[in-house]
């Protein structure tokens, strides 16, 4: 039987690995997707060709140019993100959880191409601020300017959005001039290496400017340098052997990481049962419980209630869990697919156990789940899970992250208890506080923004324009202190400025103004 291995796009042409490598199964039937393996791969030629082909042909473009360029990398997916749709299904994905990541990637796309236009300068080089002077008598002085490294982004991604996390980390690196090299995750690999396909076969990228390998990164972390960039998503103990390499250690290679998170959503005392806050904040749970089957890094994991209202919020998530229909992506009323696979789903299961451990479930059941569509078995399905836990100082919710439709129901009384639990998470993605008063948003906000990397004030008046706890924003800052990993991801120029090397300039300001005085300046 012939063993079909997934290519990498490498050095500008599609390879596959030599080896079997690591079987990649359908997460709704179990049937073979794809075999992944990198092995026979010159992935040293690789990281030549992003810093010689990739990295001359985006430093001849100017900003604008490069923006024009992401541009069309984006429609170009947006004409056949169809395809994108059907593979994801494979994953597990239903079409809701599919347009999360592919529409979402594409959106990201299409805003930081709106970014490079309108907030870039038409050229290479950023001149930043004014001219500082540095002598009382005014002859010499400073300029600080950003320009492009002469190395390469490798990003290295998790397995739940595998065309976001692509685009988001791609497109800040492709405004500001740096070649890419994408190790997608091996699970869904087959997804983020059609998006790439769509892009060759549309020819709308520089030499170079972006390669993909399908496998293991053997022996790269020590081709790099000082010039290269490593962003990472996934788990915290994988970030800290990044963290620990030479690379980073010894040779001062950029790193950037997005790692677990246990996510809380706070309801305020004000939002009793029959308020819209009410009904945000249990909408908003069941959002983020069974949307990707709750494989998301921003996915509520402790749901913070006043003790008093803890039974009417148990009672109405359960009764919304109960209407949710789990199965088959595309089977009719199914609003919940799979996991990405049954290892996934074991642990998730051994993750959500302990969780049961320090409560009980007030909803669903770890080992069985009625399944429309599919064999509830063969499939990695999984039923929501709800946590109760009256005991909110038990470790386990604040310690323990079940990457799938899990939650915990934790209660608390009073704003400075709220705030130290919330700091036991010990730094997330993102938060949310669903409350109409604002002396208590207030609190909550401020005392809690030193542990997260975003947070969502949602109520009735913003409602309908609200992106949702789970949702970053290209325009805003999406990564998290602490066990969240600490990096950054999008933020606008933030994430092209990452990118670039700031250099502080000092000479006469005369010859500074002939060195840099034709360079467009950004304040």
């Amino acid at each position: 039987m012939t063993v079909e291995v997934l290519p990498s796009w490498i050095g500008g042409g599609w390879v596959a690995g030599q080896a079997n490598g690591t079987l990649v199964r359908d997460a709704v039937t179990g049937r073979t997707v794809t075999h992944v393996s990198s092995d026979g791969l010159d992935l040293g030629a690789a990281v030549g060709y992003a810093k010689g082909a990739g990295g001359a042909a985006l430093r001849e473009l100017t900003f604008h140019e490069r923006a024009a360029v992401l541009k069309a990398a984006a429609l170009a997916l947006d004409a056949r993100k169809q395809e994108l749709y059907d593979l994801s299904a494979r994953a597990g994905a239903t079409r809701r959880d599919a347009k999360v990541d592919v529409d979402g990637g594409i959106g990201t796309a299409f805003v930081y191409s709106s970014i490079g236009r309108k907030g870039l300068p038409d050229g290479r080089v950023i001149v930043e601020g004014p001219q500082e002077q540095l002598g009382k008598a005014g002859t010499f002085a400073g300029q600080h300017v950003l320009t492009t490294p002469r190395g390469l982004a490798l990003q290295i991604n998790a397995f739940n959005f595998p065309v976001w996390g692509m685009l988001e980390k791609l497109a800040p690196a492709l405004l500001a001039g740096v070649p890419t090299i994408v190790k997608p995750a091996t699970q869904t690999a087959y997804v983020a290496q059609h998006a790439v396909r769509i892009l060759d076969d549309a020819g709308v990228l520089p030499e170079g400017a972006l390669q993909l390998v399908c496998g293991q990164l053997r022996g790269v972390l020590d081709l790099l340098d000082g010039q290269d960039h490593v962003a990472f998503t996934g788990s915290a103990a994988t970030a800290a052997r990044l963290r620990a390499d030479a690379a980073v250690t010894t040779r001062s290679v950029r790193f950037n990481a997005e790692a677990d998170s246990l996510n809380c959503s706070v309801l305020g005392p004000d939002a009793a049962p029959g308020t819209p806050e009410f009904d945000l904040f249990v909408d908003a749970l069941l959002t983020e419980m069974t949307v990707k089957a709750g494989q998301k890094c921003t996915a509520i994991r402790r749901a913070f209630v006043p003790a008093e209202r803890i039974d009417e919020v148990t009672e109405a998530v359960a009764s919304r869990l109960a209407s949710v229909v789990v199965g088959a992506p595309g089977a009719e009323g199914v609003a919940m697919g799979a996991l990405v696979g049954t290892e996934q789903r074991e642990d998730v299961r051994a993750a959500a156990a302990r969780l049961r451990a320090a409560g009980r479930l007030a909803f669903g059941d770890l080992e069985k789940v009625d399944v429309v569509g599919a064999d509830a078995v063969t499939g990695a399905f999984l039923s929501p899970l709800l946590v109760r836990c009256d005991d909110a100082d038990r470790p386990e919710p604040h310690e323990v992250e079940a990457f799938g439709p899990v939650s915990t129901l934790l209660p608390y009384s009073g704003t400075e208890r709220l705030l130290a639990l919330i700091a036991r998470g010990e730094g997330s993605l993102a938060g949310s506080v669903v409350s109409r008063d604002p002396e208590f948003v207030r609190d909550v906000v401020l005392g809690a923004a030193s542990h997260h990397g975003r947070l969502l004030v949602l109520d009735r008046d913003n409602a309908d324009e609200s992106t949702g706890h789970g949702i970053p924003m290209p325009q805003l800052v999406h990564g998290g202190p602490g066990r969240a990993g600490g990096g950054q991801e999008e933020g606008g120029l933030r994430a092209v400025h990452l990118h670039l090397q700031r250099t502080a300039v000092q000479a006469g300001p005369a010859t500074l103004n002939a060195l840099l005085g034709g360079q467009p300046q950004q304040s």
